[in-house]
């Protein structure tokens, strides 16, 4: 690789915030109050699983319309002997969907995934069967050292005492405020006075601070067989939703095998499906071995092409192949093996774009999510993607719990007869892609991102510019990113317009966008000094926090003082 990676770049860019460093813990979420509540679970003596399930409560309140109680998610975790743990917390359909629940406008993309009156997305219908409460209460559990009351005070706290309001969640309101109107009690939460929130408000959340006091007293069950999740049920039912009690009491995460894929000298581990951001993880990277990609250059027409030839492969083959294993054979060891990379290739013409076979139409996954990384220095590592979908979910909150409603029946394909469809009980595929690296069975680094279909291949990004162009950590998260799905080929501002006319020179349609994907948190561990360091970048209200310092040295002796005071 390059001594510099921008004495090989077309694109430079300054990074616009600075990473922590500390010895005992790092946390990296969306907002500081998320990873101060990490923090004080170090200081109370808990682990990297402590830090993350505690930043995910405070997330519920200060990033509510990205995460919640009643949202799914992916969970990976290192733990310190070398376990690799995934748990699914994904959503699933309730029992009475089915694949015609939804009537679709159209065959064909972009509309492809869009239905009458928007029912899969916004209102009763689009609720899924929630993981996410379930999941977080068994990481903290099984492999967390703290109890359930601890870890959600700083949560509880955040949402009776209030706090300001970012821009950034001032912003999402505006955005949303037409559908929020429409549902009292959410317009009442973030519409006061018929008037959207705004930054530096502040926000306080009492209905929300007594259904995590429930939790926090009743542990998950009273979500999903108790009183909390009967008033939530009750008014679905009653807005004409089809989830019932017997849906939640019979959710159950699932662990799944973690698969593993190598580099350049890199362990890699992610999720199996119906999470399919960790297969077309690593089949995008077995692409990319076969490309000099430190001397092609960051953000150099050379460099970007590759990325979207190889990204255009992994999405024809996303939508051909991923979906609930429960339901249809998904061939992973064959979509992530070497033999299977060096075959397609062959398919990348290094000097024009190629329409690769996309199979049916692509996802309109959201961009609405969260994602949190956590580590310690006893090598716990802990890296969650977690959601309600679409921002503010079906915007739908129950009167009197605070809580935001997911919208993850978004993600099933409305069209029946698809390997996506939906169906009773079925999983949604998500491309998540909280992404864990180890080297020479040592913990290295781990990072994920929000941002719907275009979060693996964001991740992808921060990999190659980790390992390729050898960037620090702030630098990876940072950096323009790129990405397509087969259509346009979306470039960040920062994309300088030389590239870009370079580009389309080559076959590609370029479509500048705010960004791709959204606010990329990670961790690195610094074996030479013995600390951690924590990153998180300008496309969300991140900040990283690390704990450092320690006890006293054993032995120390006070003197009384001597003579007159």
């Amino acid at each position: 690789m390059p001594a510099n990676w921008r004495d090989n770049a077309s694109t430079p860019f300054d990074v616009q915030k600075q990473p922590a460093t500390g010895s005992r813990g790092v946390v990296a979420a969306n907002h500081p109050i998320g990873s101060a509540a990490g923090a004080q679970m170090f200081a109370l003596g808990g682990n990297a699983i402590d830090a993350a399930v505690a930043a995910l409560f405070a997330l519920n309140v200060v990033e509510p319309q990205m995460v919640g109680l009643f949202g799914a998610g992916w969970i990976n975790i290192r733990l310190a002997d070398g376990t690799a743990v995934i748990l699914d917390t994904y959503a699933c359909a309730p029992a009475a969907a089915t694949s015609d629940m939804y009537s679709p406008v159209s065959d064909a993309w972009p509309e492809y995934m869009r239905t009458e009156d928007d029912a899969n997305r916004t209102g009763p219908l689009a609720i899924g069967v929630p993981g996410a409460l379930k999941g977080w209460c068994e990481a903290l559990r099984r492999w967390g050292d703290l109890d359930l009351k601890t870890v959600i005070q700083p949560a509880i706290q955040a949402a009776e005492n209030g706090f300001s309001v970012s821009r950034y969640l001032a912003e999402s309101v505006a955005q949303n405020g037409r559908h929020l109107r429409r549902f009292p009690e959410t317009a009442r939460i973030f519409l006061p006075g018929g008037r959207p929130l705004s930054a530096g408000t502040r926000m306080v959340q009492s209905d929300l601070a007594a259904s995590l006091r429930d939790v926090a007293d009743g542990g998950p069950d009273v979500l999903y067989n108790g009183p909390l999740g009967k008033r939530i049920v009750d008014h679905v039912q009653e807005c004409g939703g089809v989830l019932t009690m017997e849906d939640m009491g019979a959710y159950r995460t699932v662990r799944r095998r973690a698969i593993r894929g190598n580099y350049r000298g890199y362990e890699l581990i992610v999720p199996s499906p119906p999470c399919s951001g960790g297969v077309h993880l690593l089949q995008i990277l077995n692409l990319l071995e076969g490309f000099s990609i430190a001397d092609l250059g960051f953000g150099t027409d050379d460099g970007i092409h590759v990325l979207a030839e190889c990204f255009k492969i992994a999405f024809a083959d996303r939508t051909k192949y991923s979906g609930d294993p429960d339901h249809v054979e998904v061939p992973v060891e064959w979509l992530v093996s070497k033999t299977y990379g060096t075959h397609r290739r062959t398919d990348i013409n290094t000097a024009e774009a190629a329409r690769m076979d996309p199979g049916t139409p692509p996802s309109a996954e959201s961009a609405c999510t969260t994602h949190v990384t956590t580590a310690d220095a006893a090598g716990n590592v802990a890296a969650m993607t977690q959601t309600i979908n679409e921002g503010f979910g079906c915007k739908i909150v129950a009167p009197g719990t605070g809580l935001l409603l997911n919208n993850t029946m978004a993600l099933f394909d409305p069209h029946p007869g698809m390997a996506n469809s939906v169906g009773p009980n079925r999983r949604m595929l998500s491309s998540n892609a909280p992404t864990i690296a180890t080297r020479r069975g040592d913990p290295c680094f781990a990072l994920g991102t929000p941002g719907g279909v275009r979060i693996f291949p964001a991740v992808v990004q921060a990999l190659v510019n980790l390992i390729d162009h050898g960037m620090s950590l702030q630098e990876a998260v940072e950096a323009p990113r790129v990405w397509t799905q087969g259509q346009e080929l979306e470039v960040e501002p920062a994309i300088p317009e030389t590239v870009r006319t370079r580009l389309i020179h080559r076959g590609h349609e370029i479509r500048e966008v705010n960004t791709v994907a959204g606010g990329m948190n990670g961790i690195v561990y610094n074996p030479a000094s013995g600390t951690i360091t924590g990153a998180a970048c300008w496309r969300a209200d991140g900040s990283p926090v690390a704990v450092a310092g320690g006890p006293a040295r054993p032995g120390i002796r006070f003197r009384p003082a001597v003579g007159r005071t």
